[in-house]
């Protein structure tokens, strides 16, 4: 198993790199940020370790796109225990690149897996609920992980170049604020595995939307053009920068160096593989 991890990025991008675990042929990535607080279990899936077939082989997280359905709980059952978390517990979002950010109770335990949900709409979840598992579900896009240590809360977003361009990360702290008290200079952020810049092409329709919303000084980082007219753009930058202009420090926000992209025999990608695939999902469970 060897993984392609993004070289030349800016020093204070990786402090630590996202470390592989394993339990019993599962797989998973996780921060040494959140894991070194011993507040939080939380982790990446890969594609490994899971009973899924075929395009969806092997740790398969959605039940939307074909698979068997027995082998995608299975799948939650595995991680689960590898993460040791209870899947009875856990709370799933509806994702559709919105910027929605719904807060999870009790009563929201087992939502989109044992239970309907009852909400639609929602890239992502937030709760000070310890023992509730939050989780969001990826192909190329970004996942958000926050931990407010001080007010002992979490939040788990998906934030695509839609969700991106329209500041998710800030939206999610914002709704964390008003929810639990959360201060931006209190928490813990990580940018988790999603696709790179020299990965992510756009048009220019997407590059002026961004241009549009963070300003000129910012347009040098997130952009450079191709020889096609083209555009790459670094969703991973923009991202600390959404996080850094909401109030939380620079080195409080921790950003993976793990492309999906680049990695499409370890991780799905809609880049490579378009609609017949699997999700990946990010899990976040407090205490």
């Amino acid at each position: 198993m060897e993984w392609k991890r993004k070289t030349g990025v800016r020093p204070s991008d990786v402090q630590e790199q996202m470390k592989v675990q394993e339990k019993k042929g599962v797989v998973w990535l996780e921060f040494p940020a959140l894991s070194k607080t011993g507040l939080v279990r939380h982790g990446f899936s890969t594609r490994l370790g899971g009973v899924s077939q075929g395009d969806f082989a092997s740790m398969n997280f959605t039940f939307t796109r074909g698979d068997n359905p027995e082998h995608v709980m299975e799948n939650y059952r595995r991680m689960a225990e590898a993460l040791g978390v209870d899947m009875h517990r856990m709370v799933l979002s509806w994702q559709t690149h919105t910027t929605n950010v719904r807060a999870v109770w009790r009563e929201d335990e087992g939502k989109g897996i044992f239970r309907e949900r009852d909400y639609r709409d929602v890239d992502g979840l937030i709760t000070n609920v310890p023992g509730i598992t939050l989780v969001t579900f990826y192909a190329d896009c970004v996942p958000l992980y926050i931990l407010d240590p001080v007010h002992r809360a979490i939040g788990l977003s998906h934030s695509g170049w839609r969700g991106t361009v329209n500041r998710m990360g800030k939206v999610t702290l914002e709704a964390m604020g008003r929810e639990y008290g959360t201060k931006p200079e209190d928490v813990i952020v990580c940018i988790g595995p999603s696709i790179c810049q020299d990965c992510f092409e756009v048009g220019p329709e997407v590059a002026e939307e961004f241009a549009n919303a963070f300003g000129p000084a910012c347009e040098r980082e997130l952009f450079y053009k191709t020889e096609k007219g083209k555009f790459q753009l670094d969703l991973w930058r923009a991202n600390e920068i959404v996080f850094q202009e909401a109030g939380v420090a620079r080195e409080r926000i921790h950003t993976t160096d793990i492309c999906t992209r680049c990695n499409p025999d370890l991780l799905f990608s809609h880049r490579v593989m378009g609609t017949r695939r699997g999700n990946l999902a990010a899990f976040l469970c407090l205490g």
